[in-house]
């Protein structure tokens, strides 16, 4: 890992634990990405006429990487944009409701309200207590909250705020036995843990490409299983929106997604040198060696604040980043500005509902110094 970290743009002088917030791009992918940029300037009319075609070879690449259908996916600018075309999209009626956690992106919490204030449907909460105990009984609680009125259940795949990883699977696979449709918000799932699309069995499903995958930002992807994918609807209607002639050239329908006028599609076609990286550099071994050095991190933590973890540490509940839990009488916010001022270490420091947590991505550009220096820092600060 102390040679990867050469392979990235980060600065040096920084302690960098946050890949969670932004991701980072190592330094041959965002080579490729400017040849990319330069190709489109030097003849951008020749570029936009060939656009289709270096789309589907990023999509191809895409696709393989995550196991599922290429024709099955459009380019979205991030997942943000994902969970408001299929929320834009759905025939939301007054009185149904929307099942989801508590643990939810604050973002797109602000997609569903605004979209039930307009409709009339309701967004449910259903709370997921930590520790969890198991998956069976996180399934089984979260299920209780499911009435005859529920038309769409609403997960992260891993939480934003608790980075706790849900069984999506099981609950997908219950939903379709109830004729219940399923949404996924995977914004930190792709890179970070092994995803079959196809396999998972979520109706829809959307991602970033830049955090853990490492692509440039602004490049991520929708999903839509081919029985719903008339459903699917642009938030921009622009040329490539034509239905009749989308219908007459049997064209996959989620085409007209990635197209809503000019910007630059260099981060999409980006893709397939993010996926060649991991390759190159064996990416498994990576994630597991990255994982081991969170466990460390966040027991050693927890020794230190006396404690207990929020997960059980020799668990699947997390993978390269997780929480730990801070005393409560800590000050979030100078403790997080006095971490980055006095340590340069990039982290977030935060309240989530009663709990004051410290949340750390370790990707592989890490080294256990930098944990090394986190923990003495913590040491010098929380006294």
């Amino acid at each position: 890992m102390d040679t990867l970290k050469n392979l990235f743009l980060l600065d040096p002088e920084v302690i960098f634990l946050n890949h969670g917030s932004l991701g980072a791009c190592p330094r041959p992918v965002f080579e490729i990405y400017q040849t990319w940029q330069r190709q489109l300037e030097d003849q951008p009319v020749k570029f936009m006429r060939e656009l289709a075609g270096f789309n589907r070879e990023a999509r191809h690449a895409l696709g393989t990487y995550l196991h599922a259908n290429p024709d099955d996916l459009a380019f979205v600018t991030n997942a943000t944009t994902g969970v408001n075309i299929i929320a834009h999209s759905l025939s939301l009626q007054p009185g149904d409701e929307i099942l989801t956690t508590d643990q939810e992106y604050g973002a797109c919490d602000n997609t569903w309200n605004f979209i039930c204030r307009k409709t009339g449907a309701a967004y449910i909460h259903r709370a997921v207590m930590l520790p969890p105990v198991s998956p069976e009984d996180l399934v089984e609680k979260f299920w209780q909250g499911v009435t005859e009125r529920t038309k769409l259940i609403y997960l992260s795949h891993l939480t934003s705020p608790t980075a706790l990883r849900l069984p999506v699977e099981e609950l997908c696979r219950r939903a379709r036995q109830n004729s219940i449709l399923t949404f996924i918000d995977g914004a930190h799932a792709p890179g970070q843990i092994p995803l079959d699309l196809e396999a998972l069995g979520a109706d829809f499903y959307t991602g970033n490409c830049h955090k853990w995958m490492m692509s440039p930002k602004g490049a991520g992807f929708l999903y839509a299983r081919r029985e719903v994918q008339h459903m699917v609807q642009p938030l921009i209607i622009s040329r490539a929106y034509d239905p009749e002639e989308i219908l007459a050239s049997g064209a996959p329908s989620m085409d007209y997604l990635t197209w809503n006028g000019t910007r630059d599609p260099s981060a999409f076609l980006s893709i397939p040198a993010a996926i060649e990286f991991m390759q190159k550099h064996h990416w498994d071994e990576v994630r597991q060696q990255c994982h081991a050095l969170l466990y460390q991190a966040i027991s050693r933590i927890c020794d230190l604040t006396g404690l207990a973890p929020f997960y059980p540490l020799d668990s699947d509940f997390y993978a390269q980043m997780a929480i730990a839990p801070l005393p409560p009488e800590v000050d979030t916010e100078n403790l997080k500005n006095r971490l980055y001022d006095e340590y340069h270490i990039e982290i977030p420091v935060f309240q989530w509902h009663h709990h004051k947590v410290i949340r750390i991505s370790v990707q592989g550009y890490n080294t256990p110094s930098d944990i090394d220096v986190l923990l003495k820092a913590l040491g010098t600060l929380l006294r």
